[in-house]
């Protein structure tokens, strides 16, 4: 079964940084794009960015771009979110989940399709207060 962790959460200033990781165990991570989504007290969860199989296509929410980049390293199965200039609105519970191939070839889902993903991790709180 699919299993995705999230570490590298915390607690940071507004205008720093923070890079989770989301770590795959017992299946490899090549043949899935993946995702990163956040959920802030009160609100819905929403997309934040998506990367392909192969690592070649991203595609970020509009409130991240510019400040965020998404990344992956296949031979770790890690999938990395670095987050620069983070504001307080940022602060929410931080997932990552995978998605099942729907198409031949390379690809990349934008991250406000939700329901393509599955295989949810448990999130990562991230926290941007002074």
């Amino acid at each position: 079964q699919l299993q995705l962790v999230e570490s590298g959460g915390g607690l940071v200033q507004p205008g720093g940084s923070l890079r989770p990781s989301c770590a795959a165990s017992g299946f490899s991570l090549d043949n899935y794009a993946v995702g990163w989504f956040r959920q802030a007290p009160g609100k819905e969860r929403e997309g934040v960015s998506c990367i392909s199989s192969s690592g070649g296509r991203t595609n970020y929410a509009d409130s991240v771009k510019g400040r965020f980049t998404i990344s992956r390293d296949n031979a770790k199965n890690t999938v990395y979110l670095q987050m620069n200039s983070l504001k307080t609105e940022a602060t929410a519970v931080y997932y990552c989940a995978a998605e099942e191939p729907r198409y031949d070839g390379d690809y990349v889902t934008a991250p406000r399709h939700l329901t393509y993903f599955g295989s949810w991790g448990q999130g990562t709180q991230v926290t941007v207060s002074s």
